[in-house]
């Protein structure tokens, strides 16, 4: 009977249907408000939902407060160097889709994006109303589902599990030891946390980058504007297939994430999970090969900063912090195949292993075999439809809050016809 009504009830168009109103929808709202373009944006939940309700208590941004921007509004507090709470970036994306008077309509969950053949547009289905436009901007987040391994579910029922997008604070954990899945940004933060709160953590590395925090008295993002890095386009790599997360932190005015010193600080540290099965991991002999990799990528980065400093002849403090940091290769990792959570005490299992598309709403022909949107710079092969906001979708920058506007500013121009429907 739901289906039936919906094929019979009258849509109300729009020019176009933002689909998400987190940074990246409003900076597509803003430029098409400057544009003189009608358009809606449609939230599951609340503006900025995912910065409200999938962030762990203590996490800060990990960009310096002064590179915070959206099209037409900047940071404009008083702690430019410092790094701010989540909380304080769900208040600046609120602000900011305030002072644009972003057209936003919030419960409105999208559950079907189809093509209608008949009226030539495409039909959005949310929970409570049915639309169609000419044109829809798919902005839904750089992330939307959890990746958790199959294999967890082989694991004893007695262990708690939970993910880096639902992990709250060490208190919320079961007693116990805790594994930390994962070396990305999240699950550096959620080991270093749980470690200092008491602990006992064991964590089991994944590829990563690792930076300093800050080099020659300027932080890593100011060197990553300098040096390009931002800028480096995804068709530059191998089967678009983009390099391991660099892993930067803003806790505590931001420091360096080094896992050899959390190796001495006392966490257990492992390679990376292959399987499972009731309270035993198996465990690949992985660990001093990722800790060299992300040393030779801290060696790279140095080398670099310091051959741009001598052509640009920069004028760079140098603080006793900035000093690299480098320790044996070897470090004292465990070797063992396996992994007894008995043994060893372990209650509970924080998967911070990354995320995968869902677009399971979306009935267009616009994916790849494993899910994936397949476009170009946000420019799908159905006319009228694009991405915005997704993780390297055309430079590392695409996913970030600082720059989600350029690639906003990019989709704009394509809608600059007139509509046609």
């Amino acid at each position: 009977m739901e289906q039936l009504w919906r094929q019979r009830v009258t849509a109300e168009y729009h020019d176009t249907v933002i689909i998400g109103s987190g940074q990246a929808g409003l900076a597509m709202s803003f430029h098409l408000q400057e544009r003189g373009r009608e358009h809606v944006l449609l939230e599951r939940s609340r503006i900025g939902e995912r910065w409200r309700s999938e962030r762990w208590n203590s996490l800060h941004f990990q960009f310096p407060n002064w590179s915070i921007q959206l099209p037409g509004m900047s940071y404009a507090g008083t702690d430019p160097d410092g790094f701010s709470h989540h909380t304080d970036i769900t208040r600046f994306i609120e602000n900011y889709a305030s002072r644009i008077n972003a057209p936003v309509k919030e419960n409105s969950e999208v559950t079907v994006l189809r093509w209608d053949d008949i009226k030539r547009q495409y039909r959005i289905e949310t929970s409570n109303s049915v639309m169609s436009a000419t044109n829809v901007v798919i902005a839904t987040g750089p992330f939307q589902r959890p990746h958790i391994p199959a294999f967890s579910e082989s694991l004893s029922p007695s262990i708690y599990q939970t993910d880096a997008s639902h992990y709250l604070n060490p208190q919320r954990l079961p007693p116990g030891a805790v594994l930390v899945v994962g070396s990305g940004a999240s699950g550096c933060q959620i080991a270093d946390e749980l470690y200092h709160s008491g602990r006992t953590v064991y964590l089991s590395v994944s590829h990563h980058r690792r930076v300093p925090r800050r080099y020659l008295g300027k932080d890593m993002f100011w060197w990553f504007q300098k040096l390009g890095r931002f800028d480096v386009k995804i068709d530059t790599f191998p089967r678009r297939k983009f390099p391991p997360s660099t892993i930067v932190t803003g806790i505590g005015g931001g420091y360096d994430v080094d896992i050899r010193r959390y190796v001495r600080d006392g966490v257990r540290v492992l390679g990376h999970i292959e399987g499972a099965s009731d309270f035993e991991f198996t465990v690949a002999s992985d660990a001093n090969e990722i800790l060299i990799e992300a040393d030779e990528a801290y060696l790279n980065f140095v080398a670099s900063a310091d051959k741009l400093k001598a052509k640009l002849h920069l004028r760079t403090s140098f603080l006793e912090d900035d000093k690299p940091s480098l320790h044996d290769p070897a470090g004292d990792i465990i070797a063992e195949p396996t992994l007894n959570l008995r043994h060893a005490n372990i209650r509970s299992v924080v998967w911070a292993t990354g995320h995968r598309f869902d677009f399971s709403w979306v009935k267009l022909p616009v994916f790849d075999a494993a899910g994936a949107p397949i476009q170009n710079r946000g420019v799908t092969s159905c006319p009228g439809l694009y991405f915005l906001g997704l993780h390297w979708m055309h430079t590392f920058k695409s996913g970030l809050l600082s720059f989600v506007g350029e690639d906003a500013a990019y989709l704009a121009q394509f809608m600059d016809v007139e509509p046609r429907g």
